[in-house]
């Protein structure tokens, strides 16, 4: 007897989406477009959040085809379902993106961020900082007698927590590059 494969919502006793149509939670919610690679797309889509005041929590725009002139631009957002759904149509709709995914609902991706950290204590709390970064795999890729300089990959998760340990011993500035992400398998 084969497997089901039953979608996110629905129970293991019916096949039917139980969720209901409407709710007052908000979700984070990763979106990967890929849009023409031209001057005014990425303001045309960053206009679309600010003109109806969703939020953006992360965004990180890159080309990835080269002689298809594609870009793709990752944007993590929050909303109820409703919200996220009526963003998704809207960006669909926005002459030069040829593809809308909504990888928290297509399965399970892989998210990462690279951040970097700068330190600034002496004594006990560089040996500290030092120690810390060994344990989350940060590496220091500047050094002086006062200062370090962290460089942290992983999920956003890991680098939220890895700040917060360095707040104590001297974090004095961070610069973050958003959220990357693919879905996982094939």
């Amino acid at each position: 007897m084969s497997a089901l494969h039953i979608k996110k919502g629905a129970s293991k006793h019916s096949a039917y989406n139980l969720r209901p149509t409407f709710s007052d939670v908000n979700e984070r919610h990763t979106l990967a477009l890929l849009v023409e690679n031209e001057p005014g797309v990425l303001a045309r889509v960053i206009g679309l959040f600010s003109g109806r005041g969703y939020n953006i929590e992360s965004l990180t725009v890159a080309e990835v085809d080269h002689t298809g002139h594609l870009s793709r631009i990752t944007i993590v957002t929050t909303g109820t379902p409703q919200v996220i759904e009526q963003i998704k149509a809207q960006l669909g709709r926005i002459v030069p993106v040829h593809e809308v995914h909504d990888l928290t609902v297509e399965g399970s991706s892989v998210e990462r961020e690279l951040a970097m950290l700068k330190v600034v204590g002496d004594g006990d709390k560089r040996v500290e900082a030092l120690r810390l970064a060994d344990i989350f795999r940060a590496n220091v890729v500047d050094s002086t007698l006062g200062s370090f300089v962290f460089e942290i990959t992983g999920a956003p998760e890991k680098i939220d927590a890895f700040a917060d340990l360095m707040r104590p011993l001297g974090l004095a500035e961070v610069a973050r590059t958003g959220v990357a992400a693919l879905l996982r398998g094939e």
